[in-house]
């Protein structure tokens, strides 16, 4: 039986994947903030609730040790995340550190600490769950962005590094999840001179979430990249994402972003 770690598996994208991989005969260790408020993973077979806060750099590693030990791991899935909408300047310093440390520090932290022993079985497999927020921007989500561009460069270059040793990476691009994303995952700030924008831009975002997939649409990409035995990076998933992924690169990067500009902000 194969097993598959998962950060950020309390909700959204990340129970929807230990649901399926459950499903499909898989062992799982979920893993998150605070596993004994967790009812229903907690109910399967073969599905094991450990802590893990991925910002706290010590947890991660007894976690890890603990997971080793309890079975060998197949596939490391970095979910853990959330989003960080508003313009830069009304962030306060620790709105940015704290978007840094979950959604880029944690997925490499939470890597590294696997690369040993996938190298030495010379097998496994990284998944990291970017956005296509990693592949566009949007408006007022620049440091939320930084994170997301940051893994998709982090994942690419990895690869190049791992792969000798049998070891794969790759990222899943979701578009809008239905989930509690726009209410519970999200972290926002604005200003007065930015309200139009911000107004703006939450409008469109309201219109853009109508075409946004399931928790459990994404989950099959997850479970795809993980089983299609692919030498592939990136897995665009859900029709939103592949629909502006693909103007993106039929249009140009420049072209693209004043277009879409226009469609955000109306200038």
């Amino acid at each position: 039986m194969k097993t598959i770690f998962i950060t950020g598996a309390s909700s959204g994208l990340g129970k929807a994947t230990a649901k399926l991989f459950h499903e499909k005969g898989w062992n799982v260790i979920a893993t998150m903030r605070t596993p004994e408020k967790e009812t229903e993973l907690s109910q399967l077979k073969n599905v094991t609730l450990l802590p893990l806060d991925v910002t706290n750099y010590e947890q991660i590693q007894s976690t890890v040790k603990k997971a080793l030990e309890l079975s060998d791991i197949d596939i490391v899935y970095n979910n853990a995340g959330y989003g960080l909408i508003g313009p830069l300047e009304s962030l306060s310093d620790d709105q940015i550190t704290k978007q840094l440390n979950t959604n880029l520090l944690g997925v490499i932290r939470v890597t590294n600490a696997f690369i040993p022993y996938f190298r030495e079985r010379k097998s496994g497999l990284f998944i990291s769950t970017t956005s296509i927020g990693g592949l566009i921007a949007f408006p007022l989500g620049s440091v939320y962005h930084a994170t997301k561009w940051a893994l998709e460069g982090w994942s690419e270059s990895l690869a190049y590094e791992l792969n000798p040793f049998g070891v794969n990476i790759k990222t899943v691009s979701p578009g809008g999840i239905k989930t509690e994303f726009l209410q519970g995952s999200l972290d926002t700030s604005s200003l007065p001179e930015y309200e139009a924008m911000t107004n703006s831009m939450f409008a469109s975002v309201d219109t853009m979430f109508e075409m946004a997939s399931t928790p459990e649409q994404i989950a099959d990409v997850v479970y795809e990249a993980a089983t299609d035995g692919k030498n592939q990076l990136r897995y665009v998933a859900g029709e939103d994402a592949k629909a502006l992924y693909k103007q993106r690169l039929e249009l140009g990067a420049e072209t693209f972003r004043t277009e879409f500009g226009k469609q955000f902000l109306g200038a």
